[in-house]
């Protein structure tokens, strides 16, 4: 187990700042005591946990479009950052469908312009976050290790598999974890989390219905997901940049999977009925069939290498997951201090 402690007084930057992980990776950072610094777009209605957080007036905030290359370059010359942790993206399969030109856009030019300027300032350290769906989806009914073949059907996850095509690229051309930079892409499950308003998302669609006392539309009941606390992929973000940084170790392959164990994957279903049971008891739900876009069915990944070689594992099952998850919202809902609650959960988290 690393010590985050080891946090306090670096520099960090953090992209997608005003997004649901990026806002509970910088608060988490400036509990343990680092210099925090955010690139993003700006807030907007769905930045629910990054207002309620105040963490406009807590960390350094730069408000603009990962495309622009000029400027990213400028701003991260201006901070010379110890670790840079990379979590900007369009993050919706069903906006990618609406939108495919700003999803390739983002996902793909924008992430290129991070590398880019890695590369440009010699940088220390980078964690390059992609998505679980970057693998080319097989419906296998085990998970996928970080060495399997990428791909994707549709226009979500096939950026998010050409992200990962061109941060193994820039490894290989730029010889960069032979060098004094070190970097490392990693891939999450479903991250399920307090704060999160993101549309066509199962915990913020129960939210907002249950709460204006609506019916759900469950649109993929048997759909199976490796849905995880939004702590869990942070925590091993945090472990590895701080292992790269230090230069505890090198690693062959610089890809990591972050997730729930094999045995502990759900479907929708299953957390629909487990939320009505436990949590919500007046929860409204009926089942429609998504007639959209494709989803995939089953999606698994492999957290094996990252429990064998970096000693991580997750924390939580998916019934803690939910029950942390509805408790934040009804904190946020009954008027509570957001900011304590928030803490709170991540010294339970730690602790745990």
């Amino acid at each position: 187990m690393i010590n985050l402690g080891l946090y306090k007084n670096l520099k960090v930057l953090v992209t997608g700042s005003t997004g649901f992980k990026g806002s509970w990776m910088c608060f988490w950072l400036l509990l343990l005591g680092a210099r925090v610094y955010g690139i993003s777009l700006k807030p907007n209605e769905e930045s629910v946990l990054f207002n309620s957080l105040k963490l406009s007036s807590k960390i350094r905030q730069y408000n603009i479009d990962i495309t622009n290359y000029d400027k990213v370059k400028k701003i991260i010359n201006q901070i010379k950052p110890d670790i840079i942790f990379h979590l900007a993206a369009q993050s919706l399969v069903s906006k990618s469908f609406e939108d495919p030109l700003t999803t390739i856009n983002t996902n793909i030019y924008g992430s290129s312009v991070i590398l880019k300027s890695y590369i440009d300032n010699n940088c220390d350290t980078l964690i390059f976050c992609t998505s679980d769906k970057c693998y080319k989806n097989k419906e296998w009914i085990w998970g996928y290790k970080e060495n399997d073949e990428l791909g994707g059907i549709d226009p979500y996850s096939s950026s998010k598999a050409s992200a990962e095509i061109i941060f193994h690229s820039f490894v290989s051309s730029y010889k960069l974890n032979n060098k004094r930079t070190k970097c490392a892409s990693v891939r999450a499950g479903n991250v399920i989390g307090g704060g999160d308003y993101n549309k066509d998302r199962l915990v913020p669609d129960i939210i907002k219905n249950y709460f204006k006392g609506k019916t759900i539309n469950i649109k993929n009941p048997s759909s199976v997901r490796p849905w995880q606390f939004v702590l869990e992929p942070i925590s091993g973000y945090l472990e590895l940049g701080l292992i790269l940084f230090n230069k505890s170790k090198k690693y062959k392959i610089p890809s990591w999977n972050f997730g729930p164990d094999i045995n502990k994957i759900y479907t929708v279903d299953h957390l629909i009925k487990f939320t009505k049971k436990n949590i919500f008891k007046n929860l409204k739900y009926s089942y429609k069939k998504n007639h959209k876009f494709y989803e995939s069915k089953l999606l698994f990944l492999s957290n094996e290498k990252a429990k064998l070689e970096l000693g991580w594992r997750p924390r939580f099952n998916v019934e803690q997951t939910l029950e942390f998850t509805f408790d934040w919202y009804d904190s946020y809902y009954s008027g509570e201090n957001i900011i304590n609650t928030t803490a709170d959960q991540i010294e339970k988290y730690s602790k745990s």
